[in-house]
């Protein structure tokens, strides 16, 4: 018993300090976001509108692109446990390959924008400045996608305190940044939601070049990722898609289900995409912290996997989810208590107030079971398990979510109940995915031998 305790605490001590770190740097980089559509609000509600849709077409595809470099994590989580440092330099050079391969694919896309909002039929006033932030953006995409490998790198070995830092510093300057070009300081023309764009492009490089800065540094020499060039390996980037792959797939599903509805929204006008983005954005705000559990549990659970100390995974397992379920009743007292305040930071206009407030009570409604969705996803990434919540969330959102969505939103079987409709299918996608992928936890948490079997790839 005592022994059992012992290891918890331990267990819990280390979850804990590697995911207060990456909660900041996911708050940090989830505050860019909220950055541009804050000031792109006060600038006017269209161009909120046009940087609120020029996000949700861009963020679906980049997530996409960064859950197959996230097998980076889990990957190079059990082989440091395993004690198998000579072999993590090659994964870490390899992943840098797949970013580059994703950078364009990425880039291609957002500079082709317009033909996808102009068949979904949003509002022809938001779709210029969607279209000119996105091909603004484009330019920093490459840059991104290598502070992903290499902050992913840092943090399977259990050093998650430089991206918060780095995210921290980005999210200082991007202030700054959006005003000078939003509003065309020292000589520059006027953007206005433009400009924050341009603005995000800068970020994304300076962040790739401060993470290179620290995984040069001593600490990670022993590593030995930088000391020779590595060509592409198609075995070597195949065994690491197999994990990433179904990783982007199923952030995908969840990214992109949100985005659907954002872009359904888009049909009912920019006053409703004005709410419905702020809403979205605290709903956002608060996805970081069961996120940054299930990243850091998915650290732990792989070191200990790598180490066959599979009592010990289980541990981190359930520790995790108590954390998270915690986390959601606290979030969901502040979302309700506070959400005319924070409607107010992002506008004045008394109408999107309003409605954004009101919205605010579905996101504080589905915050108990997104946590738990988002945090045990995470953990059986730490299983190198992804396959099947990539299936689950396949079902639970696309299957189940965005039908019902469209079905309440618009009035298939009844009346139209518009974005209230959308909310409410969201839940119920949530709460299906949410008891598919605990049960998919616990059952593999005690199988040994399928645990055994997924390390092997």
């Amino acid at each position: 018993m005592t022994n059992s305790m012992n290891r918890e605490r331990s267990e819990f001590s280390q979850l804990v300090s590697l995911a207060l770190p990456i909660m900041a740097a996911q708050l940090a980089q989830m505050g860019m976001g909220v950055v541009d559509n804050v000031m792109a609000g006060r600038f006017s509600a269209v161009d909120l509108a046009g940087v609120a849709l020029g996000g949700a077409f861009m963020w679906p595809a980049m997530i996409m692109m960064m859950g197959f470099l996230q097998a980076v994590t889990p990957t190079i989580a059990q082989m440091h446990g395993s004690g198998r440092q000579q072999e993590i330099g090659e994964v870490v050079r390899q992943a840098l390959w797949m970013a580059l391969i994703a950078s364009v694919l990425i880039v291609v896309l957002l500079m082709n924008s317009r033909v996808f909002y102009e068949w979904m039929g949003v509002d022809a006033a938001a779709i210029e400045i969607s279209v000119a932030y996105l091909q603004a953006a484009a330019w920093g995409i490459p840059g991104l996608m290598g502070y992903f490998v290499l902050r992913y790198f840092a943090e399977a070995l259990g050093f998650t305190r430089p991206a918060m830092f780095i995210a921290l510093f980005a999210l200082a300057l991007k202030i700054p940044l959006n005003y000078i070009f939003m509003y065309g300081m020292f000589g520059l023309p006027e953007r206005g939601g433009v400009g924050c764009g341009y603005a995000t492009a800068i970020v994304m490089w300076l962040e790739f070049v401060l993470i290179t800065v620290v995984v040069l540094s001593a600490r990670f020499r022993h590593i030995g990722w930088q000391a020779k060039f590595s060509k592409p390996n198609l075995a070597r980037m195949s065994r690491l898609l197999r994990i990433g792959l179904p990783i982007g797939a199923t952030m995908f599903f969840e990214m992109g289900l949100f985005t659907s509805v954002t872009l359904m929204a888009g049909r009912l006008g920019a006053d409703v995409v004005a709410s419905h983005t702020i809403a979205m954005n605290v709903g956002g705000i608060t996805f970081m912290f069961p996120l940054a559990i299930g990243i850091a549990a998915s650290i732990r659970i792989g070191f200990n996997v790598g180490a066959d100390k599979l009592d010990a995974a289980r541990t981190v397992a359930k520790i995790a989810m108590l954390a998270t379920v915690i986390i959601g009743v606290i979030s969901i007292g502040a979302v309700v208590a506070l959400r005319y305040s924070i409607a107010a930071i992002y506008t004045n206009d008394p109408g999107v107030l309003e409605l954004a407030a009101t919205l605010m009570l579905f996101v504080a409604v589905f915050q108990l079971f997104d946590n738990c969705q988002a945090t045990a996803i995470g953990a059986l990434r730490g299983y190198k398990d992804t396959r099947v919540p990539m299936l689950i969330t396949l079902l639970g959102y696309w299957m189940f979510g965005f039908p019902l969505a469209a079905a309440l939103g618009f009035g298939w079987f009844g009346d139209a109940l518009g974005v209230y409709g959308f909310w409410l299918a969201l839940i119920l996608a949530l709460v299906v995915v949410s008891i598919f992928a605990l049960s998919r936890l616990y059952w593999l948490s005690k199988n040994e031998a399928v645990i055994r079997q997924l390390s092997a790839r």
